[in-house]
Protein backbone atom coordinates (compact mmCIF):
# COMPACT_ATOMS: atom_id res chain seq x y z
CA UNK A 1 0.00 0.00 0.00
CA UNK A 2 1.04 3.52 -0.66
CA UNK A 3 0.49 6.97 0.06
CA UNK A 4 1.82 10.53 -0.96
CA UNK A 5 2.40 13.48 1.33
CA UNK A 6 2.18 16.55 -0.44
CA UNK A 7 3.51 20.29 0.08
CA UNK A 8 2.21 22.96 -1.76
CA UNK A 9 3.17 26.61 -2.30
CA UNK A 10 6.80 26.15 -0.31
CA UNK A 11 7.93 29.34 -0.56
CA UNK A 12 11.76 30.76 -0.66
CA UNK A 13 14.68 33.03 -1.59
CA UNK A 14 17.18 32.11 -3.78
CA UNK A 15 19.54 31.94 -6.50
CA UNK A 16 18.63 30.37 -9.24
CA UNK A 17 18.91 31.49 -13.06
CA UNK A 18 21.64 31.72 -16.05
CA UNK A 19 21.36 35.39 -16.36
CA UNK A 20 23.62 37.99 -14.38
CA UNK A 21 20.78 39.51 -12.40
CA UNK A 22 19.63 35.91 -11.43
CA UNK A 23 23.21 34.89 -10.31
CA UNK A 24 23.99 37.62 -8.07
CA UNK A 25 20.57 38.47 -6.36
CA UNK A 26 18.25 36.02 -5.03
CA UNK A 27 14.32 35.96 -6.34
CA UNK A 28 11.21 34.12 -4.88
CA UNK A 29 10.78 31.00 -5.57
CA UNK A 30 7.74 28.55 -5.01
CA UNK A 31 7.84 24.55 -4.89
CA UNK A 32 5.22 21.73 -4.43
CA UNK A 33 6.17 18.14 -3.71
CA UNK A 34 4.22 15.15 -4.33
CA UNK A 35 6.15 12.36 -2.28
CA UNK A 36 5.46 8.95 -2.45
CA UNK A 37 5.37 6.37 0.05
CA UNK A 38 5.72 2.91 0.59
CA UNK A 39 4.06 2.34 3.59
CA UNK A 40 1.21 0.07 4.56
CA UNK A 41 0.21 0.30 8.69
CA UNK A 42 0.19 4.69 9.05
CA UNK A 43 -3.78 4.91 8.84
CA UNK A 44 -4.64 2.33 11.49
CA UNK A 45 -1.69 3.32 13.47
CA UNK A 46 -1.57 7.22 13.27
CA UNK A 47 2.05 7.49 14.42
CA UNK A 48 4.16 9.61 12.86
CA UNK A 49 6.94 7.13 12.90
CA UNK A 50 5.19 5.58 10.30
CA UNK A 51 5.40 8.13 7.89
CA UNK A 52 7.71 10.60 6.73
CA UNK A 53 7.23 14.23 8.50
CA UNK A 54 6.46 16.68 6.22
CA UNK A 55 8.62 19.28 8.33
CA UNK A 56 11.72 17.14 7.43
CA UNK A 57 10.92 16.76 3.69
CA UNK A 58 10.51 20.75 3.67
CA UNK A 59 13.67 21.52 5.79
CA UNK A 60 15.58 19.23 3.06
CA UNK A 61 13.80 20.88 0.31
CA UNK A 62 14.72 24.31 1.56
CA UNK A 63 18.10 23.88 2.69
CA UNK A 64 19.37 22.41 -0.98
CA UNK A 65 16.82 25.28 -3.02
CA UNK A 66 18.76 28.17 -0.67
CA UNK A 67 22.38 26.89 -0.58
CA UNK A 68 22.95 25.49 -3.92
CA UNK A 69 22.72 28.33 -6.17
CA UNK A 70 21.41 26.38 -9.16
CA UNK A 71 21.81 27.55 -12.86
CA UNK A 72 18.75 25.52 -14.39
CA UNK A 73 15.33 24.92 -12.67
CA UNK A 74 16.12 21.44 -13.76
CA UNK A 75 18.94 20.62 -11.79
CA UNK A 76 17.32 22.22 -8.77
CA UNK A 77 14.41 19.60 -9.25
CA UNK A 78 16.96 16.68 -9.29
CA UNK A 79 18.82 17.99 -6.77
CA UNK A 80 16.16 18.64 -4.34
CA UNK A 81 14.42 14.95 -5.56
CA UNK A 82 17.19 13.09 -5.15
CA UNK A 83 17.83 14.40 -1.29
CA UNK A 84 14.08 13.62 -0.63
CA UNK A 85 14.75 10.32 -1.56
CA UNK A 86 17.70 10.00 1.00
CA UNK A 87 14.99 11.04 4.18
CA UNK A 88 13.58 7.58 4.12
CA UNK A 89 13.71 4.49 2.24
CA UNK A 90 10.09 4.30 2.08
CA UNK A 91 9.97 6.98 -0.02
CA UNK A 92 9.00 5.19 -3.83
CA UNK A 93 9.22 8.62 -5.60
CA UNK A 94 9.19 12.03 -5.36
CA UNK A 95 7.44 14.66 -8.05
CA UNK A 96 8.66 18.30 -7.56
CA UNK A 97 8.09 21.72 -9.57
CA UNK A 98 10.22 24.23 -8.56
CA UNK A 99 8.70 27.60 -10.07
CA UNK A 100 10.01 31.53 -10.13
CA UNK A 101 7.34 33.58 -9.31
CA UNK A 102 8.59 36.41 -10.69
CA UNK A 103 10.63 35.21 -14.40
CA UNK A 104 12.87 37.81 -15.38
CA UNK A 105 11.42 37.14 -19.16
CA UNK A 106 9.92 40.04 -21.51
CA UNK A 107 6.51 38.07 -21.75
CA UNK A 108 3.15 38.69 -19.69
CA UNK A 109 3.29 35.64 -18.04
CA UNK A 110 2.78 34.77 -13.93
CA UNK A 111 5.25 32.36 -13.62
CA UNK A 112 7.70 29.77 -14.95
CA UNK A 113 8.61 26.31 -13.42
CA UNK A 114 9.82 23.04 -14.02
CA UNK A 115 8.02 19.70 -13.09
CA UNK A 116 9.90 16.68 -12.88
CA UNK A 117 9.49 12.97 -11.49
CA UNK A 118 12.44 11.16 -9.53
CA UNK A 119 12.02 7.68 -8.29
CA UNK A 120 14.52 4.83 -7.05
Amino acid sequence: MSHTVEVRDLRCVAIIGALADERERPQPIRVDLDVDLDVEVVGASDDLDDTVNYAVICDVALEMITTSRFVLLEAACDHVARAILGVDPRVRAVEIVVTKLRPPIPHDVATVGVRRRVGR
